[in-house]
């Protein structure tokens, strides 16, 4: 059985299977982008961030 036979036989064939994995992996890409793109800014911005600078401000 080829690849393409074996997916469209466990994923495409059923309508609720495939649109499930659609949704699931919608939802695991947005986070990867979101950890992701939020990993880059906090290196590009290091030093200009409020959580970089508040044990100079905040005397607590």
């Amino acid at each position: 059985m080829s690849l393409s036979n074996l997916f469209y036989s466990v994923v495409v064939k059923r309508n609720s299977i495939y649109v499930g994995s659609i949704f699931a992996g919608a939802f695991a890409f947005g986070i990867a982008f979101d950890t992701i793109s939020q990993k880059w800014w906090d290196a590009h911005n290091y030093p200009k961030q409020w959580k970089d600078i508040r044990h100079k401000v905040c005397r607590h």
